[in-house]
């Protein structure tokens, strides 16, 4: 029973803040990049591919994860299966 509490308020105190503070957690864009292009007199400019549209961004993990796993299932035996040939043998 004294495992359970103290897993239980171990857990609030980890979550707890997250819940409190979440509407006033704003992004990195806003609070870093838009302050200092706005101090260097830059302006935000729309986005070349806009991700925000529905699903876009899931295609675009979607298609770089099956490239990178494309690579790499390509050059497997190369990077972990062969062993490299030293010319002092």
């Amino acid at each position: 029973m004294k495992k359970a509490a103290a897993a239980f308020i171990l857990l609030l105190t980890l979550l707890l803040p997250a819940f409190v503070l979440a509407g006033e957690w704003k992004g990195v864009d806003e609070t870093v990049v838009e302050k200092i292009a706005g101090e260097h007199g830059r302006a935000a400019c729309k986005p070349l591919i806009n991700t925000d549209k529905g699903d876009m961004l899931l295609f675009v993990f979607l298609i770089s994860g099956v490239a990178g796993g494309f690579v790499l299932g390509y050059s497997y035996r190369m990077l972990f299966a062969e062993k490299r040939k030293t010319g002092t043998e």
